[in-house]
């Protein structure tokens, strides 16, 4: 398998450094250098570069701001390439580059692949690049939940597959339960709020409303309110049309174009154009005989019956009390009726709803309780192979007696889901509590790492974890910083022997203060301090040769000259060498 490998990091103005390049290797590299000399910074900038918190106290006295630069070779496909060339991001020659800054007013800025990206983006990638692991670290794996997680990711599909079915069923079950919960709680807001409704769709009912009705009794009343000036005005414009009986002499519109038409009928055969205008006229009469009849006939049929209108103004009232309680015209308020009815309906319904939804939660309790023990069953099994492997990498980091185990356990509680005829808690991730347990030595009783391993021992037993994991989910670039503190003699000699395996397979980064480790490494990376005590582009160097055996006996015995401490450094040198 191919991995990404971190290539180089540049650092500026970042806590004592303030300008130096970081050349890592592709297998293990040391960073060493005396205390207070920036070694953390190493892990505190690839920190950043992953998306960690900015902090405006790492920003070196006197300068604006600190920046944090790297360059990742990746390979083609990547999960994470996809990822960031979603983001916008280009590779550089099959390379993907980071930035960050942070100004010493706090805010934060990243770049990938030449792209301005939210800082998040950069978090999303962390987990598929780089396994970031130091002290903090360290008290993160004492807590229980972390532990269960380790143990999930080690056992892969196999605790995968059931807690995913498991998390659906628990969902559904916190949906109904809150559902339940609401309609019993609220039932008296729910009663009230079903009287209101029935009180509503009553009133409605006793008026019955027909759409359309308000518009066509206010059409009625502005009719009957005027039927005296409407009679008066359509027998006007009858007598003007066709005349008035009492007024046998007067001039009408009818004889006026009737003699118009019969002028033009006397001579239109001489001239078409004539004709077509007599034809039209001709037109105009008949048009002018439907209109007067049609008005003859409006007055005939005109109902100034006042008994009428205060049956329309008394309807047009009641449907007034309507529209002003339940929409704004009667279409809106028989738009309210029929969504009232539907929701009394629901309302009327909370009785059958609630046995419905109790049925359903205590199916789904059932069910939740069969897939828990599927689940813990499958994590018990990979507890045991997890368990053993780690045990065996303990053999390989001067823990030959040490044995580690996995507890795996459950709360009584009796509004829990029923396992194994147990009614216990239950969570989003099952019904379990796990916690990696700890024998030092033979004899000694299995107790929590957090309270059964020393700084040392706990140190190892993450490096066990680690190298577990590179067997069956690897991660392209593991970081360590004072992974080996506590440790030394023997114990030493074999965390850089196990760190040096774990880089056949991975990029390994590791800070340490251990000659025995730091004798492992591919490359050596010395962090050292100028006279002003300023880490400078020169104060990262590769240490080859003579100057790494020099590095290595200052560790050794805090001096570089001393022949016995060039000696042992050099043994150590030659052992790695032949290890390897």
């Amino acid at each position: 398998m191919v991995l990404s490998v971190l290539e180089e990091m540049r650092i500026r103005s970042l806590g004592v450094i303030d300008d130096a390049v970081v050349e890592l290797s592709p297998g293990f590299t040391a960073v060493t250098g005396e205390t207070g000399a920036g070694k953390t910074m190493v892990v505190t900038s690839l920190g950043l570069l992953l998306g960690g918190r900015a902090d405006p106290a790492l920003v070196r006295i006197g300068a604006k701001n600190a920046v944090v630069e790297g360059r990742i070779a990746m390979p083609d496909g990547a999960s994470a390439v996809v990822r960031a060339e979603e983001a916008g991001a280009e590779l550089d020659d099959g390379a993907l580059l980071i930035s960050r800054t942070v100004s010493a007013e706090g805010r934060s800025r990243a770049h990938l692949g030449g792209r301005s990206v939210p800082v998040g983006v950069l978090a999303e990638l962390a987990d598929e690049l780089v396994a970031v692991h130091g002290q903090t670290d360290q008290q993160g794996l004492l807590k229980l939940s972390r532990q269960r997680a380790a143990l999930d990711r080690y056992a892969g599909d196999a605790v995968a597959v059931p807690l995913a079915k498991y998390g659906e069923a628990y969902r559904r079950l916190r949906a109904v339960a809150v559902e339940l919960d609401e309609i019993v709680t609220r039932a008296r807001e729910r009663a009230q709020e079903a009287d209101l409704l029935r009180y509503g769709l009553d009133e409605i009912a006793g008026v019955e409303p027909r759409a359309g009705e308000d518009v066509e009794l206010a059409e009625e009343a502005e009719r009957l309110g005027h039927a005296e000036a409407l009679a008066s005005a359509a027998t006007a414009a009858h007598a003007a049309l066709a005349g008035n009986p009492e007024d046998p002499e007067g001039v009408d519109a009818s004889t006026l174009v009737a003699g118009a038409h019969r002028a033009l009928e006397a001579v239109r055969s001489h001239d078409p154009a004539l004709a077509a205008l007599a034809d039209r006229i001709g037109e105009i009469g008949i048009l002018l005989g439907d209109v007067a009849g049609e008005l003859a006939g409006y007055a005939d049929d005109l109902d100034a019956d006042p008994l009428r209108l205060a049956a329309v103004e008394e309807r047009r009232a009641a449907l007034t009390s309507l529209t002003r309680k339940y929409g704004e015209d009667i279409a809106s308020v028989l738009a309210w009726a029929e969504q009232g009815a539907q929701r009394l309906t629901e309302l009327d319904g909370d009785d059958e709803r609630i046995e419905e939804l109790t049925a359903e939660r205590d199916a789904l309790r059932g069910e939740l309780g069969g897939l828990a023990q599927a689940l813990t069953d499958a994590r018990q099994e990979a507890a045991e192979r997890f368990a053993a492997a780690v045990t065996a990498e303990l053999g390989s980091l001067a823990m030959p007696h040490a044995r580690v185990s996995f507890e795996i356990r459950q709360t009584e509680d009796p509004e829990g889901v029923e396992v194994g005829g147990r009614t216990v808690a239950y969570g989003p991730s099952g019904v379990d509590e796990v916690e990696l347990l700890l024998a030092p030595h033979p004899g000694a009783p299995p107790r929590p790492i957090a309270k059964g391993a020393s700084g040392g021992e706990l140190s190892r037993v993450m490096l066990a974890v680690e190298v577990v994991f590179a067997g069956t989910d690897p991660v392209p670039t593991y970081l360590f910083d004072e992974v080996d503190a506590g440790v030394g003699g023997k114990a030493a000699v074999e965390i850089g022997r196990r760190l040096a395996r774990l880089a056949r397979s991975a990029q390994v980064v590791v800070v340490t203060h251990l000659p025995q480790v730091a004798a492992f490494a591919d490359r050596q990376l010395l962090v050292e301090k100028t006279n002003d005590g300023s880490v400078t582009r020169s104060g990262v160097k590769v240490l080859e040769g003579e100057d790494r055996v020099r590095e290595l006996s200052r560790m050794l015995a805090g001096q570089e000259d001393s022949e016995t401490a060039r000696a042992h450094a050099e043994e150590l040198l030659a052992a790695a060498r032949a290890d390897a």
